[in-house]
């Protein structure tokens, strides 16, 4: 199938099971652009349940298209920081990284954002990992049987982006002054990411600025935090060899960039 073919039946698919959003669907012209955003908003508001194989094959298609097109950018190849020489930082789309594991900030439910073509983190990477990771997400916490607290970390498999697992963490609201709680919260999602990754035996890392978006966390706060954590959790002996911070605005960018000697 062509890229519209596999849109029109994507999108014929998902309206069957929600036809409650078929009116809304209307609403969007039939070229591509239109109907891609569509399909993600779709995606985005589904809730888990058994997939078909037919539309996960071609849902698999158009998304590994779509990373192709994006542009694979290879952990190994990002120069280390002048700081520590097992740390990268990197501006871009977290989900372009080939690494072992990028780190998702996800809300307590960990199921991803469930908001249409939001402009979350948590949003892109399920959007582009595929309908996959919904599910996997949704077993592990039905096994768990209540909410992912802060701090802590759980591991998926990447599906259709290029690193080969997620790390799964939910960062602290910060709701006016950042409190200790909340210091010891964020580190402990840096912490328990890497100790997991070290259990799986993973070699690169890239970490998101963990709560400092919907979340609230002062930047340079957080990424003091995030790079002291980090660089302490190396002088272990790990399995890991390279964390990457990486950043999507240029204000995180900065300060990361000050802190690892990247004037």
């Amino acid at each position: 199938m062509d890229r519209s073919a596999i849109l029109h039946y994507l999108n014929t698919v998902l309206l069957d099971e929600m036809p409650e959003y078929r009116s809304q669907a209307e609403q969007f012209p039939q070229e591509n652009t239109a109907q891609r955003l569509l399909l993600r908003s779709l995606m985005n508001v589904r809730p888990p349940k058994p997939l078909r194989r037919d539309f996960l094959a071609a849902q698999d298609q158009l998304l590994s298209l779509e990373r192709e097109e994006k542009g694979v950018v290879e952990a190994g190849g990002l120069p280390l920081t002048a700081a520590h020489p097992q740390i990268a930082v990197w501006q871009g789309d977290i989900t372009r990284l080939a690494v072992d594991a990028i780190v998702d900030a996800d809300n307590s439910a960990l199921l991803g954002c469930f908001c249409p073509c939001h402009g979350c983190i948590d949003n892109a990477i399920h959007s582009a990992a595929g309908l996959q990771l919904r599910d996997e997400c949704n077993e592990i916490m039905q096994r768990q049987g209540y909410p992912e607290p802060a701090g802590r970390a759980k591991l998926t498999r990447g599906y259709n982006l290029p690193a080969k697992y997620i790390l799964h963490t939910v960062g602290p609201i910060v709701r006016g002054r950042v409190t200790p709680r909340d210091r010891r919260e964020l580190a402990g999602c840096y912490r328990s990411c890497l100790e997991l990754a070290a259990e799986h035996g993973l070699e690169s890392i890239a970490f998101c600025c963990i709560s400092t978006g919907e979340f609230h966390f002062p930047n340079r706060e957080a990424a003091e935090i995030a790079v002291n954590t980090v660089a302490g959790f190396l002088r272990r002996d790990t399995s890991v060899r390279k964390v990457i911070f990486n950043v999507f605005k240029d204000l995180d960018a900065k300060i990361y960039r000050e802190l690892l000697g990247e004037h």
